[in-house]
């Protein structure tokens, strides 16, 4: 596919567009790296250099018999997994792969998936039922598993609307993991029936970084160690942070009970 040295310029952009959505939809780094080399290959490229850690992505593209293009970009990544944006890309790929669109007709595809996400009833419903399984299957009653589903909504709406703020991962998850405790300590002690730490446990799972550990732990045994050492060491303070809200939440309400 021959492109003009605009388009080609245009066509690096939408690269790291490309690179920046996968990743802040938790895909892990030797997915993006291969996605976007075989993305530069597919429109002509003749070789491409990608290098991904969490935080940035660098992209060299040398087309034939034009100078190589390189351009880096800062990435902010709020370090949540986004499975319907991500397979909207993984859609994209494969696509531009087999049968390259024209770059202004990428642009738009990709704009279409930024703004796209799971509709909010799906992920509503999804932590519902995480929660009331999870409270349930670790030994709780039905009345604690129904207790943390209702507290599975607070966790919804508290992620959707702190989601809007710029607050880091750590700060994020250290606010949620407080009003839950608070809430469900002071629930607990008022209604002697319910366990607390049973509907904990059922909120706590949708808290977890567990898919994050996953990618880091797969980062480092695929040889990329900088970018699975930095996410592992991100995913345990993230999870230090979920523990320090949740034990701050207890201490305040044995005291105040």
């Amino acid at each position: 596919m021959e492109l003009t040295k605009s388009e080609q310029s245009e066509l690096l952009d939408c690269m790291l567009e490309m690179g920046d959505l996968l990743l802040d939809s938790g895909a892990e780094i030797s997915r993006v790296e291969d996605t976007l080399s075989r993305v530069g290959l597919a429109y002509g490229a003749q070789r491409m250099d990608v290098f991904v850690i969490p935080s940035i992505i660098s992209i060299s593209m040398e087309f034939p018999g034009d100078e190589s293009l390189t351009e880096t970009r800062r990435i902010h990544s709020n370090g949540l997994n986004d499975f319907y944006r991500l397979e909207k890309l993984n859609t994209l790929s494969r696509s531009c792969c087999a049968e390259p669109l024209p770059v202004r007709e990428l642009r738009t595809a990709l704009d279409r998936v930024a703004a796209g996400r799971k509709p909010f009833r799906v992920i509503l419903g999804g932590s519902v039922l995480a929660a009331f399984s999870f409270a349930v299957f670790f030994g709780g009653t039905v009345w604690d598993g129904l207790a943390s589903a209702v507290f599975a909504v607070a966790v919804v709406l508290l992620q959707e609307y702190l989601g809007r703020t710029e607050l880091n991962t750590v700060v994020f998850n250290l606010i949620i993991s407080l009003l839950i405790g608070l809430v469900v300590g002071l629930a607990s002690a008022m209604i002697p029936a319910l366990h607390m730490d049973k509907i904990l446990i059922g909120d706590i799972m949708l808290l977890i970084p567990g898919l994050a550990m996953t990618n880091a732990i797969r980062n480092i045994l695929v040889g990329n160690t900088i970018s699975g050492v930095v996410r592992l060491a991100e995913s345990l303070i993230w999870a230090a942070a979920l523990a320090g809200g949740f034990m701050v939440a207890l201490l305040i309400v044995g005291a105040l009970l």
